[in-house]
């Protein structure tokens, strides 16, 4: 398997090894070796997690800078609908999107436009014959990761449908073909706008088979600044605007999910809510539900590390931005009963699950057996001292071969005390 290009990254000489990054990650990706974090980049599911809660910013997203589309001659930009979020006052969308064609773009398409065709698609989706429910959307690609290293098991339960983003990338492409044929397919540059560092990974590294149709990722922002200065409400703009109130509600928990029509659905945000509902449904302690929404991020793409607001007030603007939309500008005719083949993916990218110890059978389980005796003489108080999160984490490090017992005081003192008896 290639080697996954992450997107979040620890910058050494500020961290301090305070140990507040290793105790909120996820997937328990992260030591205290030397004074500092490492991140083992086969669990890092680029959530951003760490960068949110790093007192001292020691941990950064990687993307583009808009300079990097300078090699197209035709230049599109995908905005995700998070950026309208992001300005006070903001009373039309189109100020935005004007803005985005004054600072370099030939065109804008919409994120939120190819979110509402989505949508409609998932609720042909959700009723053809075996789909196993509940059906968990692939929105969210830091939620995709974790499922595939913490609950493989759940693998069958996700949505064979392309992100919103993805879909935008592939629509604009054809769209600017058939206005400029004499363009060629490696004249055009897609760029999307995003919010947070996990859609950047997605974009380097691809999906399983499938290949992004999107050339470069930068954050929100950066493009913040360079749309303040063109955005202008004195100035009389186009109506560019082609979505409406559901597309620009997938920016915040729960859009993706009312945007179903079903009441049998659950929306979850935040990656520690996230991990506990995965939980329940890999253990069958979950109601009997239809569709379920899961996004990393506290209050839903809004809440991405690579965003300007607060979340919480970036959702308030968008709310009073949806209130003047139309329900929806996207819809799918009488004659659409087939989900077509470019809004789909054909697997799911393959892991090795964090759980898994060894590939034999019998060393995995006497490796448990290890874990599970060693366990006993810890203290059990997961203090992190020893650069672990958890003493079942410190457990599994030892008998790994990671690090050496003499790492955890206590079992140190112990063990010591036992041999001196």
């Amino acid at each position: 398997m290639d080697r996954y290009e992450h997107s979040v990254l620890l910058d050494r000489d500020k961290c301090t090894g305070c140990t507040t990054c290793l105790r909120h990650c996820p997937t328990e990706a992260i030591r205290i070796k030397d004074g500092h974090a490492v991140i083992n980049e086969e669990r890092c599911i680029d959530c951003g997690e760490c960068i949110r809660v790093c007192p001292h910013k020691a941990k950064k997203a990687i993307c583009s800078k808009l300079e990097s589309m300078e090699r197209f001659k035709y230049k599109i930009a995908l905005p995700a609908p998070t950026l309208y979020g992001q300005f006070d006052n903001l009373e039309d969308v189109d100020f935005v999107l004007d803005g985005l064609l004054k600072i370099g773009f030939d065109d804008v398409f919409e994120v939120s436009k190819a979110a509402e065709l989505v949508s409609a698609y998932t609720r042909l989706y959700l009723k053809t014959d075996g789909v196993k429910k509940p059906a968990i959307s692939s929105a969210c690609p830091a939620v995709l990761r974790l499922i595939s290293l913490r609950f493989p098991s759940l693998s069958e339960n996700v949505i064979h449908m392309l992100p919103p983003s993805e879909v935008a990338a592939s629509l604009a492409r054809e769209r600017a073909l058939k206005k400029h044929p004499e363009l060629k397919e490696t004249d055009i540059g897609v760029c999307f706008i995003s919010p947070c560092p996990a859609k950047v990974s997605y974009v380097k590294n691809g999906f399983a088979n499938y290949k992004s149709k999107i050339d470069e990722v930068v954050s929100i922002s950066d493009i913040y600044f360079m749309l303040i200065g063109e955005m202008s409400q004195e100035n009389e703009i186009k109506a560019i605007c082609e979505s409406g109130m559901i597309g620009i509600g997938w920016a915040t928990s729960g859009g993706e999910a009312t945007a179903i029509f079903n009441e049998n659905y659950l929306a979850a945000d935040g990656i520690e809510n996230v991990n506990k509902v995965l939980d329940q449904i890999e253990n069958g302690n979950i109601p009997q539900l239809e569709f379920i929404e899961l996004n990393a991020c506290t209050g839903g793409c809004v809440g991405g590390v690579m965003t300007m607001q607060n979340p919480f007030i970036a959702k308030a603007r968008l709310q009073g931005l949806r209130r003047y939309l139309p329900v929806s500008q996207n819809f799918l005719s009488k004659y659409d009963l087939y989900i077509p083949e470019n809004y789909l993916f054909d697997e799911l990218p393959e892991y090795s699950p964090i759980s898994r110890l060894s590939d034999n059978m019998a060393e995995s389980m006497r490796m448990m057996a290890d874990i599970q005796k060693l366990k006993d003489i810890l203290p059990n108080t997961d203090c992190a001292s020893c650069g672990a999160p958890t003493c079942r984490a410190f457990a599994e490090d030892v008998v790994k071969g990671n690090v050496k017992i003499e790492n955890c005081i206590f079992a140190s003192l112990k063990e010591k005390s036992k041999n001196d008896g």
